[in-house]
């Protein structure tokens, strides 16, 4: 309890330095460029390397394009079901299949599970979320984006090669049976350690509350499904199938986790609702700090 409050902190304390003239207005974006570059990668070389490899290891890898392929099946029935339009319809499905799963996912496994847990949380998030952003939200874009820079698979592709932590993360298995000298620890360790701190102050300073009543019935949909309808569904599937231990309890976690900011960007660079998008993406990591607490109970 005592993390979880740590990383509430630190998002308060982006809310309020950002009511500051004193820092530029994309401290945020500074922030969250020094945590993919050097934080992200220095704790995926330091944790994966722990990792002893099973076949629960496939359940953080698989959940998430299982939360996906779920979560897009029902946005599709409901779109046609309740007529939205095709920037809604764009919106929801680029936005709440792909989960905030390491800006907000690592901090909070970290917080509730231990530090032991966060490598199943590096898994979910490299092999599912951001694998899933660079291939599906590729798609989604260029079916329903209208702008006139839509990525390519191809492009996507290449972008996800050379991604620092995805570079990390191959790495960091290939390193799996190396010994690091001590310094390396240190310094890894150091580095590693500036993650909670830097992204929730990033999160909490690029924060956006916007909400137009236009939007609140799709918004509470969306929300509904990507905090609670998908994260229940994944719990219930793996007690029926009798699968257990912490990485699958860390898996069910994060698919819990509120719509990716990343995924919310691209979204209002395509003009896919851009007021429903900004509402999604910071109304849902506030109601966040209410359902991932539930969920975590749910799953001792």
């Amino acid at each position: 309890m005592e993390s979880f409050v740590v990383t509430i902190a630190c998002l308060l304390l982006g809310m309020t330095i950002k009511q500051f003239k004193t820092f530029p207005v994309d401290t945020g974006k500074v922030l969250n460029l020094f945590v993919i570059y050097i934080s992200l990668p220095a704790l995926i070389l330091l944790k994966i390397p722990e990792l002893d490899f099973s076949a629960n290891l496939l359940v953080p890898a698989l959940m998430p394009w299982a939360m996906l392929l779920f979560s897009a099946v029902l946005i599709l029935i409901l779109a046609r079901w309740l007529q939205w339009d095709r920037a809604t319809t764009g919106c929801l499905l680029l936005v709440i299949p792909l989960g905030n799963t390491s800006f907000l996912g690592i901090p909070m496994v970290q917080a509730f599970f231990g530090e032991q847990a966060i490598p199943y949380a590096l898994l979910y998030d490299q092999l599912g979320s951001f694998l899933a952003l660079t291939t599906y939200g590729s798609l989604i874009l260029a079916l329903y984006g209208g702008g006139d820079q839509r990525p390519t698979l191809l492009t996507a592709g290449k972008k996800a090669l050379v991604f620092p932590p995805f570079m990390a993360l191959v790495l960091a298995l290939i390193l799996k049976f190396v010994s690091y000298p001590p310094l390396a620890v240190k310094l890894l360790t150091i580095l590693a350690a500036t993650l909670v701190p830097l992204v929730m102050i990033a999160v909490g300073f690029q924060m956006t509350l916007r909400l137009e009543r236009k939007v609140i019935s799709q918004l509470s949909i969306g929300l509904a499904i990507k905090l609670i309808i998908a994260p229940l569904t994944a719990l219930l599937v793996c007690q029926a199938v009798g699968l257990q231990g912490e990485a699958v309890e860390v898996a069910i976690f994060e698919a819990g986790m509120p719509p990716m900011v990343s995924a919310g960007a691209l979204a209002i660079m395509a003009n896919l609702s851009p007021a429903l998008t900004a509402a999604l993406v910071g109304i849902g990591i506030i109601v966040s700090f209410a359902t991932l607490p539930i969920l975590y109970q749910l799953l001792l």
